[in-house]
């Protein structure tokens, strides 16, 4: 009998047949009724579910699916994911950790170049039968700080560096010996070292709030910010606070605490570009996504390992 995954993605229909071909039956439930009644009325068949980071499984959604076996991640964030939960039930989870870094990538490289250049204001005037010289600074040679040094990082680190002759810094959890980069200690030794401030780091508890006011004065008046990581790294009151008082000079948002709304107070700043946390979203990337998907899927119902696992933590079961 094939495995049957439940799909809560909403925007990789186009590339479900991949998984089809490969025998897997599937249950699609992008919205939250729909994942509420799939989850009650098929929840003792669904083998598999595949999941994006901010979508997450809860606990009482794996406590409802008591044959699943498998969680399989879209992307590298998997903050609401319940590991607990699933290390409890020897569940496997993995992500899908670098495929779509160049998307990602891309992404941040464009709102930077949109944020420093001013792009959306000229745009706008010119639109409107305007013709005003604004003067706004270029990128080359200017100092960029990222946040995280995975493979969004790298991908963004080489488009600075080889691209725009930026030296690049770096904060990640470990010092990377294997990186022509600077590290940095601290975040806010990382802002104090950037002119421009891209954050690429994982969501979840390790990394919450890492960006606060110390390190947005530390980062100053000059500086711009990019965020195409998850909101939960920023303080969004601080952040506010430091676009509305000019404390910084800019910033460029893809995430957002509580998609899809967003702050009234971001939407009316001149000096915020906002997007709709589309960065990991190109026909390229999502392909690629749900192939891993697929490679995961059958080596794990092959009884082989899987290709991309997440460390889960201990379980907690009593025996």
């Amino acid at each position: 009998m094939p495995a049957t995954v439940l799909v809560l993605v909403e925007t990789i229909n186009d590339y479900l047949p991949i998984l089809e071909h490969q025998g897997f039956h599937l249950i699609l439930a992008p919205t939250p009724a729909e994942r509420a009644e799939a989850i009650t009325r098929h929840g003792a068949q669904i083998d598999a579910v595949l999941t994006r980071g901010p979508l997450g499984l809860y606990a009482d959604e794996i406590a409802a699916l008591p044959n699943l076996k498998i969680i399989c991640v879209i992307g590298a964030g998997y903050e609401h994911v319940d590991l607990q939960a699933a290390a409890d039930r020897g569940i496997t989870v993995t992500n899908g950790a670098g495929v779509n870094a160049s998307s990602v990538a891309d992404h941040a490289m464009a709102m930077l170049l949109s944020l420093v250049r001013d792009i959306p204001r000229c745009d706008a005037a010119v639109r409107r039968d305007e013709w005003p010289k604004i003067m706004r600074p270029s990128l080359a040679g200017k100092r960029l700080g990222i946040l995280g040094l995975g493979a969004v990082g790298m991908a963004i680190a080489k488009r600075g560096a080889n691209g725009f002759d930026m030296t690049v810094s770096y904060h990640n959890r470990q010092h990377r010996r294997d990186v022509p980069y600077s590290f940095c200690s601290t975040p806010a030794e990382l802002a104090r070292a950037s002119d421009f401030l891209i954050i690429a780091t994982p969501g979840g508890l390790g990394t919450k709030h890492l960006i606060n006011r110390q390190v947005l004065d530390a980062l100053g008046p000059n500086g711009f910010i990019v965020n195409i990581a998850r909101a939960s790294v920023i303080v969004t009151a601080d952040l506010i606070s430091a676009l509305e008082q000019r404390r910084i000079a800019g910033a460029a948002l893809d995430v957002f605490d509580a998609e899809p709304q967003i702050p009234n107070a971001l939407k009316v700043l001149a000096n915020v570009i906002l997007t709709p946390h589309v960065a990991g979203l190109s026909p390229e990337a999502t392909q690629g996504t749900v192939e891993l998907v697929g490679r995961n899927l059958v080596a794990f119902f092959s009884g082989d390992p899987v290709l991309t696992p997440i460390a889960l933590p201990s379980s907690m079961s009593v025996i």
